[in-house]
This record gives C-alpha cells, sequence and structure tokens, in this order.
C-alpha cells in the first residue's frame, strides 16, 4: 500500500513494531541517543529499499526489519570500536594504553559461555535431522553443498532443514522469553 502512495500505511508498520525493534537496538547498543539514530537510520533503509522495488513481499517483513536494525548495529561497533591505530613516530609507547585490564573480557567470557550453553540446550530439542544440519552448519562451518553429500540429501534439503531448525530454535526462544545476547 505504501507503493502505491499510501502514505499512512507506512507509519502503522512502524507504529506498530516501534517497540519491538527499538527495544532490540537498545539491548544492543544501551545509548538512547544511538539507539534513535539506528531506529531512524533502520526506516531510512526500509523506504529506500521499499523505493526502489528491491522488498519482496512475504509476509516477513518485522525479520527483514530487524535483520536491518541487526546489521547497522554492528556497523556502529564496527565504526566506534576499532582497533586503536599505531604511530610509528610516537616513541613514547605504553601497551597498557591499548589493552584492558581484563575485567571486561572476564565478564563477557562468562556471558558468552552462559549463551552458548543456553544455545546447547535449545539445540538439543530440535528434531534430529535439524539439528544434524544446525550443528554441522554453525559449529562445523560446512557448506550447504558438503552437508548435503554429508547427510547424501540435496543442496534444497540441507537449506530446508537448515530454515525449520532456525525456525523453531526461534519458537522455542519465544515460548520461554529466552534472551540470548552478549
Amino acid at each position: 500500500q505504501y507503493l502505491k502512495g499510501e502514505e499512512s500505511s507506512l507509519e502503522v508498520l512502524i507504529t506498530r513494531h516501534k517497540q519491538r525493534i527499538y527495544s532490540f537496538i537498545y539491548s544492543k547498543v544501551l545509548d538512547r541517543d544511538v539507539t534513535e539514530d539506528i531506529f531512524q537510520d533502520t526506516f531510512i533503509k526500509v523506504i529506500r529499499t521499499l523505493r526502489r522495488g528491491k522488498y519482496n513481499e512475504e509476509g516477513k517483513f518485522l525479520p527483514w526489519v530487524m535483520r536491518i536494525a541487526h546489521n547497522l548495529v554492528i556497523d556502529h561497533f564496527r565504526r566506534n570500536k576499532r582497533m586503536p591505530k599505531f604511530s610509528s613516530s610516537n616513541s613514547d609507547f605504553d601497551i597498557f594504553d591499548v589493552i584492558s585490564n581484563g575485567q571486561e573480557s572476564t565478564e563477557n567470557e562468562m556471558i558468552s559461555l552462559q549463551v552458548q550453553q543456553d544455545v546447547k540446550k535449545l539445540i538439543e530439542e530440535l528434531p534430529d535431522d535439524q539439528k544434524e544440519v544446525l550443528i554441522m552448519r554453525m559449529y562445523k562451518d560446512m557448506s550447504f553443498k558438503e552437508i548435503a553429500e554429508s547427510t547424501d540429501v540435496s543442496i534444497n534439503t540441507a537449506l530446508g532443514r537448515m530454515r525449520y531448525a532456525l525456525i523453531n530454535l526461534r519458537k522455542v526462544i519465544d515460548k520461554h522469553n529466552i534472551i540470548l545476547t552478549n
């Protein structure tokens, strides 16, 4: 409807999904100003993509917008968390100026370990064929062609099993209100 000139239809979508998208972004960046910026950038990208006719309507608007927001969050961290640059002209280099004291990394390691344990428990709830494909893809870094050959199925079957595994994981996560972030 938006593409047919009905501007208010986009407003309805934004209003409908604002809280979920905004909360997702905020949970990653923990800064209201940055969240507002990324939220606005997300919908600028949505509008541009819609106007170019690049969006395929498959009833998956929210996951598509969440993926855009996710990518913009990653871009934000890449821009702001770059490794320090070293200048060879500065002879007063001190390694302790560029490394952390370890406290933050220990906390991040603990959170990451907990998330990994939670994900393993979730994976155990999947049907065996979906679990097998997911493990091969995510933990063994196998291509779908390699997975298909290894499991003696077509590539499309391997892709389908992966898709259903992710769908089922999302259902379990939503059902139990699990938050997997670090």
